[in-house]
């Protein structure tokens, strides 16, 4: 059995492993002689006071310990075995697709998006030329939404699955092995795309199938047991277990289930903007003016307010990173963040959001599915309309914001399609503008220096999460009215996140797996 003990060291000795182990041993009250291996478990900032440290978990295997070693990812060939079908290849399907490998199922991916390479041409069109492509986008495509915004890989929920693994996975296919130690792991979108292809060519070797530019259509349910999804619009394809991982901004996939009277249900979520400050000034704050210390990663932050019985929050914290366009139609704007793998641009974002129920909005009916989506959707609208129909977005200086006046001008922004000034307040509907005032109030009371007028607030930050969620049975995790129809990831409402969604993918196939083998 190893032995852990908890060390802080200053961020210059983080890098010194004799002085580390030096530490160590003596809070382990160790001789070096009598360890045979040691390393380091977990790694986090504790910049809660000056100075900063760096706090560190070391783990001990004595002499006659054994450090249990196990391969992280076992694949069958599947060439000739049982069919699944997966809709949809983020997180949640890839993972999906990977456990069915190791679990003796044919995983048959159907992605309605491009290869993770081909998407990168429409992302460019929608950077530089305004153009929407509704099936190829920063959402859809291969690796979903958090290949191109990101790869944060830290989830707060621990009750959902195996994290440990997944993140294994990650490093099995090239992710660093610091994800496995940082408290919060992060990637970088200039990483993910080799990380993603080696995923997919795993499964294809290993006798799975994907199939891009396949969208799900339609679906045949009969005595309530899924029997054949339809593709393309042509296509009707027999499978009897299908597991619908088709992500947060799937609209198109809820009125197909909402049509074919299949249940879905208005969700919670949360919508507001996104703010970015120079990385400079997060730095200085968080790191209580030792914000040029070399040994210090940029910071991040992370803040909650309650604001008139609603929490709004930070969300998906970007430093050193960018602001991207992340529609997936042409008439709408939204906007979230992303940061590449050393976080070294000169800007930091992050969402603020309101947590938003469906009680909450004017428009608000009992049995209504659409009543968050089209509260949604309504916003999305606006500030495209707002911003003078393109891709730009309509923003404000942040002071400017609070105090109710037009920004005459603003600081270069790494929102690539431009921004438009405007006055959010009249743009924004009053349950979000109001609220966000107070907190970001409330946020330069708790971040000296956060409310300035050289922040720039973009509009609108509006997929933290789907707004529609797809029932299913607690037990068997298949949809409470069909057979076979497993709803998976964040489209479905069971995910926040990367980890989260292939979390998800995995128990959805360990059911499908169970369920044969009774």
């Amino acid at each position: 059995m190893s032995t852990l003990v908890q060390i802080n060291v200053l961020p210059h000795q983080a890098e010194d492993d004799d002085y580390i182990a030096e530490v160590a041993f003596k809070k382990a009250r160790l001789r070096a002689d009598d360890v045979r291996e040691w390393d380091i478990r977990k790694r986090s900032i504790d910049a809660r006071k000056s100075p900063v440290k760096i706090s560190l978990q070391i783990e001990f295997w004595k002499k006659g310990e054994e450090r249990a070693s196990i391969p992280p990812f076992v694949p069958q060939d599947v060439s000739n075995a049982p069919e699944i079908a997966i809709i949809g290849a983020g997180p949640a399907g890839l993972y999906a697709a990977l456990r069915a490998v190791e679990g003796g199922l044919k995983p048959i991916i159907f992605e309605r998006g491009k290869d993770v390479r081909a998407r990168r041409r429409d992302l460019a069109a929608i950077n530089k030329d305004h153009i929407v492509n509704p099936d190829s986008n920063y959402c859809f495509g291969e690796g979903g939404a958090g290949t191109y915004s990101d790869g944060k890989l830290y989830t707060r929920s621990k009750k959902r699955g195996n994290v440990l693994k997944a993140l294994e996975w990650f490093v099995h296919f090239g992710a660093v092995e610091d994800i496995l130690v940082d408290a919060h792991p992060h990637i970088g979108t200039n990483k993910l795309p080799k990380i993603i292809t080696a995923m997919r060519e795993a499964i294809i070797a290993h006798g799975g199938e994907v199939r891009f530019d396949t969208k799900l259509t339609d679906l045949k349910v009969e005595d309530n047991q899924i029997t054949a999804i339809q593709v393309n619009d042509t296509d009707w394809l027999d499978f009897d277990n299908v597991i619908l991982a088709t992500g947060h901004s799937a609209r198109d996939i809820f009125y197909l289930l909402h049509k074919r009277n299949i249940k879905i249900e208005a969700k919670p979520f949360a919508i507001g903007v996104r703010i970015e400050h120079q990385q400079e000034l997060i730095d200085d704050i968080q790191y209580h003016s030792d914000g040029d210390n070399p040994y210090l990663p940029p910071a991040s932050y992370s803040l909650v307010q309650q604001v008139d019985g609603m929490g709004v929050y930070s969300f998906c914290m970007c430093p050193g990173g960018i602001i991207a366009p992340c529609a997936t139609s042409q008439e709408e704007v939204v906007t979230n963040g992303w940061s590449p793998s050393k976080r070294d641009n000169p800007y930091a974002n992050s969402g603020i959001v309101v947590s938003v129920t469906p009680e909450d909005l004017p428009n608000y009916k009992k049995d209504d599915p659409f009543v968050c989506l089209d509260f949604q959707k309504s916003v999305e609208r606006a500030c495209w309309e707002a911003a003078g129909k393109t891709q730009a977005a309509p923003a404000q200086r942040m002071r400017d914001f609070v105090d109710g006046r037009v920004s005459k001008n603003f600081p270069k922004t790494s929102y690539q399609p431009g921004i438009v000034s405007v006055d959010l307040n009249k743009v924004l509907p009053d349950i979000l503008s109001k609220r966000l005032k107070k907190a970001f109030r409330a946020y330069g009371r708790k971040m000296k220096g956060y409310l300035t007028n050289d922040a720039v607030i973009h509009a609108p930050e509006s997929r933290t999460s789907s707004p529609v969620s797809i029932p299913r049975e607690w037990e068997t995790l298949e949809h409470v009215e069909v057979k076979g129809l497993y709803p998976c990831g964040e489209g479905a409402g069971y995910a926040g996140g990367i980890i989260s969604a292939a979390i998800d993918g995995i128990n959805c196939v360990d059911k499908i797996i169970e369920k044969k083998q009774a």
